[in-house]
């Protein structure tokens, strides 16, 4: 870290990871979402919180127990660090659980979708619970004593368990004993009445065997019951140089994972003090770790309301991706992409026209090879399906599968083993890097000529998140990017040294110093007068040194635009420092997950899409392929549709302050409310696209008119 940068002008990453889980949490609390789609945003920042104690906070301690006391660039220590995470997230805990009580679960039961207490059910519904209880519950459960007989039990990472107090009498003399009962993950933790009508009634899983407790404990008397759950350290630890086979290293580590080091308790407010502190001692945990919840123990679960097709008058209304107009009408996508390169911009256009670029492909007779990368690819199996009917079809195919995207782990281990068993070639890419790069390369044979297509995007290979996600994708058969990703995959794939690509920017070897070098190449600029902008859209910005090249752009005059949907810790508008660059981000009903930097290069823009955040793992610990949009009507797309409706966002736009606070826009006098992603999403039925960029010059675009070629 330069020594002209103080630690109080970064942001630390922790702190600014929380805020984003707040923005989440807002849109649990703004009435002006359709209901079910508050009850979703308040299971996500749920869902959210605890995947960060798994890595995060698990992290932070692990240097708290190393005896760490290095600082982070924004100046704190681990233990420094890990008192502000806990006082935030005290803080959002308290705001989750006000907006659950006070707001979603009273609005649900006006809409006729209740949670009941047991003890208050009429005698129907606990005669059917009852024999629920007894035909599908009681026969997994399994009482645990705990004494000197019956040591703590190992607990499962975020399981419901139910602490029970009971008393039982020996020699008539009444002994007072501690037991568990851990509820199956098999089991749903919502139970659904049975109802004529439309009305749709729940009780918790862990209160209907909490009112059964005594048939599980005959013979004593319970004196009462406090539901908890347990959060364990969760990241996966793999010495790649150190072991033969990966796939079945980090198999094995996936079964430890679920009894890792415990990082947090959650329990039931009313639980007696005495017993909380000894389960903080058998758990080898401290006060600070404890967290105790009035109300769903894991509102995660919750979901379960949400899912299915019921009451869409509380829901967004549908929305159907469409067809990009380039292939709409083509029913050759190879002649498409001859005729020149196309932009896709999901979810709005369908990512069905890449999964229909690799099935064509796959059953084509000119294709001889398709390689491609796999990160996530979800439970749709359209993709590797493609993969393998290819090889059925005497192709020569080849799959770059990381086997340890966190969390998808398991599930990118089952598809390795089928694309295996049918013949794809799988490797797992270079050892000590993350492979999260998206290229597809189809090897087609054209006459006497032989033609690479390439498709790239900023995000996964799954057709599922492709609805929910934000990406762009480019289809191009451009010789130089072909080459690029041949290269690219040999480096995978053999054994080989880097050798720098002609349009490729590839993290781990020249992206970084690339980045820095167009930030540079704008700081030049400015000092001579020459326009210098720069725009980038990331999920997250970490990275030190290129937030202190930011800021000496900042102070050379640069204009900067950072639209970061999660953690940035680059703190904005300081004097002297940053009063040049405007941080945003925007939650919506889609996840933003593109990735975009504009450089205005004096008024010859280059514009870049790729995988990559500016992170230092994106940046140092995988590989990443960034690339130019070179066409020059794409590029113009980019620019002025893409980023000119993003930066006009004032409704779900939210602004980052150099206190480290994000505040929503306010609207001036007669200023039009502008909604990015409700914009998008019109754009898509406007046809032809001409039209529809047609609309949005009528606005006021953030760039100035510009010829390209």
């Amino acid at each position: 870290m330069a020594d002209s940068i103080e630690s109080n002008q970064f942001i630390n990453r922790e702190l600014s990871w929380l805020e984003f889980n707040q923005r989440v949490l807002d849109e649990a609390l703004d009435p002006a979402n359709p209901l079910l789609e508050r009850l979703k945003f308040f299971t996500i920042a749920s869902s959210n919180l605890d995947e960060f104690f798994e890595v995060r906070v698990a992290g932070v301690k692990q240097q708290i127990e190393s005896g760490s006391n290095e600082r982070t660039p924004d100046g704190m220590t681990p233990t420094e660090a890990f008192q502000a995470i806990t006082r935030r997230v005290r803080k959002m805990v308290s705001a989750k659980y006000a907006c659950w009580h006070n707001e979603l679960q009273p609005a649900l039961a006006k809409n006729k979708i209740r949670i009941l207490e047991v003890d208050g059910l009429k005698s129907a519904d606990r005669t059917w619970l009852e024999e629920f209880y007894r035909s599908k519950v009681r026969l997994v459960l399994t009482p645990l004593a705990i004494d000197p007989a019956h040591p703590f039990p190992q607990l499962l990472n975020k399981s419901l368990n139910l602490m029970v107090w009971l008393e039982m009498a020996k020699n008539g003399t009444p002994y007072k004993h501690l037991a568990v009962v851990q509820c199956p993950s098999i089991l749903p933790r919502l139970i659904q009445l049975p109802r004529d009508d439309d009305r749709r009634d729940y009780v918790f899983l862990g209160q209907l065997i909490g009112h059964f407790l005594a048939d599980l404990f005959p013979g004593t008397q319970i004196l009462g019951y406090w539901p908890f759950r347990l959060t364990r350290n969760s990241e996966l630890y793999v010495d790649e140089g150190d072991t033969p086979n990966l796939l079945k290293a980090v198999e094995e580590e996936l079964h430890r994972r679920r009894r890792g080091h415990a990082v947090r308790l959650e329990i039931a407010p009313n639980c007696p003090e005495q017993i909380r502190e000894d389960l903080l001692k058998t758990l080898h945990l401290t006060e600070q770790d404890l967290y105790l919840v009035a109300g769903p123990i894991n509102p995660t679960r919750l979901m379960m309301l949400y899912s299915g097709s019921h009451s869409p008058e509380l829901r967004d209304p549908p929305f159907a991706s469409r067809i990009a107009p380039a292939l709409d009408s083509k029913k050759d996508i190879f002649a498409a992409i001859r005729e020149r390169d196309i932009l896709l911009h999901h979810p709005y256009e369908s990512f069905s026209s890449v999964v229909e670029f690799l099935e064509a492909a796959a059953a084509d007779p000119d294709t001889l090879a398709i390689k491609m990368t796999l990160y996530r690819t979800g439970g749709d199996p359209r993709i590797v399906g493609a993969l393998m009917n290819a090889v059925n079809h005497g192709k020569q195919v080849t799959a770059v599968v990381e086997l340890r995207a966190r969390f998808d782990e398991a599930n990118n281990i089952e598809w390795a083993r089928k694309l295996e068993e049918n013949g794809v070639h799988v490797v797992y890419g270079l050892v000590g890097y993350k492979i999260h790069a998206k290229v597809a390369l189809i090897v087609r044979r054209e006459g006497e000529y032989i033609r690479r297509y390439l498709h790239l995007g900023t995000g996964n290979y799954n057709p599922n998140t492709a609805k929910l996600y934000t990406d762009l994708s480019l289809l191009t058969c451009r010789p130089e990017f072909g080459e690029d990703a041949t290269n690219l995959f040999n480096l995978l794939t053999g054994i080989c040294q880097f050798q720098g690509m002609k349009k490729l920017i590839v993290a781990p070897f020249d992206l970084h110093a690339k980045i820095l070098q167009l930030i540079a190449r704008e700081v030049d600029n400015a000092k001579r007068g020459l326009p210098a902008r720069i725009i980038a859209k990331l999920n997250s910005l970490v990275e030190p040194q290129i937030i202190e090249a930011l800021y000496a752009a900042s102070q050379a005059g640069v204009k900067i635009d950072l639209i970061v949907r999660g953690n940035c810790c680059l703190r904005p508008g300081v004097p002297g420092l940053s009063e040049n660059i405007t941080v945003r981000s925007i939650v919506g009903r889609f996840l933003e997950h593109s990735r975009i930097y504009y450089f205005e290069n004096a008024c010859q823009p280059d514009v870049f899409l790729g995988s990559a955040d500016w992170m230092p793992r994106n940046l140092f610990r995988r590989i990443e392929v960034v690339f130019p949009v070179e066409d020059g009507v794409l590029a113009d797309r980019v620019m002025r549709e893409i980023l000119g409706i993003t930066l006009a966002d004032n409704v779900k736009a939210r602004f980052l302050g150099p206190d480290g606070i994000y505040r929503k826009a306010v609207l001036k006098n007669g200023e039009k409310p502008r909604h990015s992603q409700a914009e998008f999403m019109a754009l898509t039925k406007s046809k032809p696209v001409e039209n529809a960029r047609k609309k949005t010059e009528l606005v006021a675009s953030p760039f100035p008119k510009k010829k390209r070629v």
